[in-house]
């Protein structure tokens, strides 16, 4: 009987209005999903097997989040999945999918708020980091199977009306980029040549993707392209004088372009289809180009970790933390700060008009 009383409860929700945002009268959508990888993770890789699995599981992740706790966001607070649900009136980002398993919590945080399928290592390309994430093929598989669970609870017509209704976060392509430059030893010319392979190979993948999800119900999708990865901590270990890897960025130049090409030839195949691309890479550039703008006065070095520019090493619970993390665009030696990405949910959702296409985010929330 409890059952069947917290279904009629979230049949009726859903038929009724959408939960109000505090400003201007607005209406969040009913739920968000996310897909990606390690800027989205909320923590299913918490949930994977195997020592090569990448986790934020430890101090000092999730120093700033509430209570201090590390939540297996790769950031010392909330990640830019949080800030996205902020914007559209959620609280933070849907609970991760493999923390869901086997419990009662599955079925109504799919109806009322979303589910997490994000996997930090996780790429378009089944190959890329195999058998240590969530690979983007196998998140749509999850939401396939969570898609299923709701049909059986609530009935296709309520779970197609919350779906159309409801935002795609997706932000995938970093880590198929990094695992192609790290093999790169050949000729310019040849590797200009298996770039445009690597990105035909990228954007098929990713637009049958996109097909598949929309095939489900999906109609509303906020991306998320890739922002100056060449410009990481990380990266800038290999330059003795700590610049930015611009091999690195190029090969994230060609990803984009592919991207929005793609994504606006779908918009005119697909009744119904309604996205935003944020444009990360022209933000971050920004943000390098003007930190003391932004508020930041390190844009080079990790908060967390070791060595030089503190990316010699992983952020460990005895490794050197600095004491002002709002100043640092990078976390660790590949990931941004909780401040870093709240700027970017702010820009994204209702900034500057050139950070997003052809809508911004809150447009995309509130389309109808």
């Amino acid at each position: 009987m409890a059952m069947e009383a917290l279904v009629l409860c979230l049949v009726i929700s859903m038929q009724t209005a959408l939960v109000p945002v505090a400003a201007g009268g607005l209406h969040r959508p009913p739920a968000m999903y996310v897909l990606g990888d390690s800027l989205l993770d909320v923590g299913n890789n918490n949930y994977l097997p195997g020592a090569d699995v990448r986790r934020a599981n430890r101090p000092y992740y999730g120093i700033d989040f509430p209570g201090g706790v590390p939540t297996g966001r790769f950031s010392n607070g909330f990640n830019l999945a949080d800030y996205v649900a902020k914007t559209m009136g959620f609280a933070s980002s849907p609970p991760p999918y493999l923390s869901l398993l086997g419990g009662q919590l599955a079925v109504p945080a799919a109806l009322t708020k979303g589910v997490s399928y994000a996997s930090a290592d996780a790429g378009i390309l089944d190959s890329t980091n195999a058998g240590k994430c969530i690979p983007l093929s196998r998140q749509v598989h999850y939401f396939n199977a969570t898609r299923a669970e709701m049909v059986t609870t609530v009935g296709s017509s309520a779970v197609s009306h919350l779906l159309s209704k409801s935002i795609f976060l997706i932000g995938v392509g970093i880590n198929d980029l990094l695992v192609f430059s790290r093999a790169q030893n050949k000729s310019a010319a040849e590797q200009q040549s298996d770039a445009a392979a690597l990105y035909a190979d990228l954007i098929s993948n990713y637009s049958a993707t996109i097909k598949e999800l929309y095939s489900m119900g999906a109609r509303k999708f906020a991306f998320n392209n890739a922002f100056q990865i060449g410009c990481t901590p990380n990266a800038r270990l290999l330059d003795a004088a700590g610049q930015c890897d611009g091999s690195v960025n190029q090969l994230a130049v060609g990803f984009n372009d592919a991207l929005r090409s793609m994504l606006a030839g779908l918009a005119t195949r697909l009744p119904g289809f309604v996205y935003s691309l944020a444009d990360a890479f022209g933000l971050s550039g920004d943000v390098f180009a003007r930190p003391l703008a932004y508020g930041f006065t390190d844009i080079a070095d990790a908060c967390c970790g070791s060595g030089r520019l503190l990316a010699e090493g992983s952020c460990l619970p005895n490794s050197t933390l600095c004491t002002n993390r709002d100043d640092y665009v990078f976390w660790d030696r590949s990931h941004i700060t909780q401040r870093t990405s709240f700027l970017s949910a702010q820009a994204f959702y209702d900034g500057p008009a050139q950070y997003t296409t052809p809508i911004n985010f809150k447009q995309l929330a509130h389309s109808s």
